[in-house]
């Protein structure tokens, strides 16, 4: 069995800020899966653990043996990439574009990147690099997600309630439509002309529903009355949505219940998203769009005509908040009042348009806490170790 450790690539890790402030790069969930999950998914056999940033190593634990298997946190298995990295003798890396993807050896010699022989990998592969590449990725994603953990298994009965648009059968026989024990759809219009739909262990989507796929709800998630989803959207375990998504990353535990709507987002795990809390994707001019980026301190040029909100865990936002093109909310962040806040709002930030004043750790510990008991979870002392540590960094007030 190999010692399996996933690295976060510095570089990556920080153009993800401030999604990665709490959680190590392969955790991101894209498609169904975490990343961590799909590579635990291709191998098996193997043990896994993390390499990432010493305020997270005791939460996201790593076990070194003299021999490990490191693979970049950032990289999603395909079949070919599996097998080059399987067949890695000790001492042999993977490269892309000078960057290491695989290597197998001690943790020294990983560090130090001793080769004894390093294979430049020409193949393409797919790389969760920037904030924008998890909602544009996520389709793909969910689509290679869905064939590989439904593969030689049977779904739940579909109820006869449900209008289903479109062939719901792939050309090999398998369902696009899979219900895991205990999911619930009733009364909802599945179109699945573009991709399958996923419904986790235990999700429910509620009557009046209209979902266009790709779409996943994983473990415990609700869809309420009368959503509208479409654009490769993914809801993570015990998220709870409604109102309007496209193409939208919701990572875990976190809510967006009611009227409002959110487009080309990524929201992070804690958080809560008022009633009609409505956030642009798309500016008016349709110029394209620059994104806060942590390493840069400023708005950097993303390439893309759509992108929404990225809202890091634990931040909220009051009744009727609205965001402008492409806003980033760091870490327990709280947003209320009329008009538009600017486009960045750095961690542990409440306020509105009429000013900003820092949070108080005491005070995040304690709506953290509340928050988490709803879903039967406690803040632990290694979550208030990472979160003094973040609050502690002033990075997070620039």
């Amino acid at each position: 069995m190999a010692n399996v450790i996933i690295f976060d690539e510095k570089a990556v890790r920080d153009n993800l800020l401030p999604i990665t402030y709490t959680r190590p790069v392969c955790e991101i969930r894209v498609g169904i899966l975490t990343i961590i999950d799909k590579w635990r998914h291709e191998l098996p056999d193997c043990s896994f653990s993390y390499l990432t940033e010493p305020y997270l190593q005791d939460k996201f634990k790593v076990s070194i043996t003299d021999t490990n298997l490191f693979i970049a946190g950032h990289v999603l298995p395909d079949e070919n990439l599996v097998a080059a990295i399987s067949s890695l003798a000790p001492g042999e890396a993977i490269t892309a574009d000078g960057d290491t993807i695989a290597f197998n050896g001690s943790l020294d010699d990983f560090m130090s990147k001793r080769y004894a022989k390093a294979t430049e990998y020409t193949a393409e592969t797919t790389q969760i690099r920037f904030l924008y590449d998890i909602f544009l990725l996520n389709g793909k994603a969910l689509e290679q997600d869905f064939h590989k953990i439904t593969a030689h298994r049977a779904s739940q009965r579909l109820s006869d309630t449900n209008t289903v648009i479109g062939n719901p059968i792939y050309p090999d026989g398998t369902s696009k439509i899979f219900l895991e024990e205990g999911a619930s759809v009733e009364g909802t219009y599945l179109n699945v002309k573009n991709g399958p739909i996923y419904i986790g262990k235990d999700a429910e989507v509620s009557e009046s529903s209209a979902i266009r796929a790709p779409f996943a709800a994983c473990e415990h998630a609700v869809v309420n009355m009368g959503a509208r989803i479409t654009g490769a959207t993914t809801l993570g375990p015990f998220c709870k949505v409604g109102g309007e998504l496209n193409n939208v990353v919701m990572i875990g535990y976190s809510n967006k219940a009611h009227d409002g709507f959110l487009g080309n987002a990524v929201i992070g795990e804690w958080c809560n998203i008022g009633g009609g809390t409505t956030a642009s994707n798309l500016k008016n001019d349709y110029t394209e769009i620059k994104l806060w980026n942590y390493p840069a301190q400023r708005f950097l040029k993303t390439g893309l005509q759509f992108c929404g909100l990225i809202m890091a865990d634990h931040s909220k936002t009051g009744i009727n908040c609205m965001f402008n093109t492409a806003t980033v909310l760091g870490v327990g962040v709280n947003i209320h009042g009329a008009g538009f806040p600017r486009n960045f709002v750095a961690s542990f930030s409440e306020g509105s348009t009429s000013g900003f004043i820092d949070v108080p750790i005491s005070k995040f510990f304690g709506i953290a806490q509340r928050m988490m008991a709803r879903r039967n979870k406690v803040l632990d002392e290694n979550d208030r170790k990472i979160f003094e540590t973040i609050y502690e960094s002033a990075e997070n007030y620039k």
